[in-house]
């Protein structure tokens, strides 16, 4: 079904569901892990990794929604399969509005849980590769000098080299030798490319 370095969670207080998802799962080739309450998933120690969770909606302690927003709080990205014996409409749509990707009622088939974790693994190998690269303009970010920095922000607005160079007090030719530094260190060749770097770095956290 998928790689086997590729995690499913399962978080359920019912012993009996934690051993038979388990066993489902590991029979299309994947890795799991089972927690019985959202107390011991959040506990437990991860690594980064493709990965998602399967998450009893009613349990004792933490419920299943709240796990789900506290994840979401802390801007945990892993897409969440809801399970429940006890579900309704408007629970499961207040699910699926916060993110959830599927809200089965149990007794569920096994085929449509089967649906449901390779839908939620794309979305999280999706997530891993976005957050990868924007990991890596961070870091190339980061190894820009505080002038850089400044002359920078000039670039991505359009501004022209005596523009900045008035506004910093310098030299069009320092403004010149820096957006050549700029580009170099970014890893790009076109303003154009580094605009759009720039704005995906914006879109996660302020650069700043």
């Amino acid at each position: 079904m998928a790689d086997s370095q590729e995690w499913v969670y399962v978080v359920d207080d019912d012993l009996s569901v934690r051993e038979a998802l388990s066993s489902l799962i590991r029979s299309v080739g994947l890795q799991v892990e089972t927690h019985p309450s959202a107390a011991a998933f959040l506990a437990a120690p991860r690594q980064p990794r493709v990965a998602c969770l399967i998450l009893d909606v009613r349990m004792p302690g933490l419920s299943g929604l709240e796990l789900q927003a506290l994840l979401a709080s802390s801007g945990a990205l892993i897409p969440i399969i809801f399970i429940t014996g006890h579900g309704d409409i408007p629970m499961a749509v207040r699910a699926i509005k916060k993110g959830a990707v599927e809200f089965l009622a149990k007794p569920f088939r096994d085929e449509d849980l089967l649906a449901a974790i390779r839908v939620a693994l794309a979305q999280a190998r999706c997530a891993l590769q976005v957050e990868s690269e924007v990991g890596e303009i961070r870091r190339r970010y980061a190894s820009l000098t505080a002038r850089e920095r400044e002359v920078i922000a000039f670039m991505v607005k359009g501004a022209l080299n005596k523009q900045a160079a008035a506004e910093l007090g310098v030299s069009e030719m320092t403004v010149k030798v820096h957006r050549h530094n700029i580009m170099h260190k970014m890893g790009v060749t076109t303003l154009p490319d580094l605009v759009r770097m720039v704005e995906r770095l914006q879109a996660g956290s302020d650069p700043g």
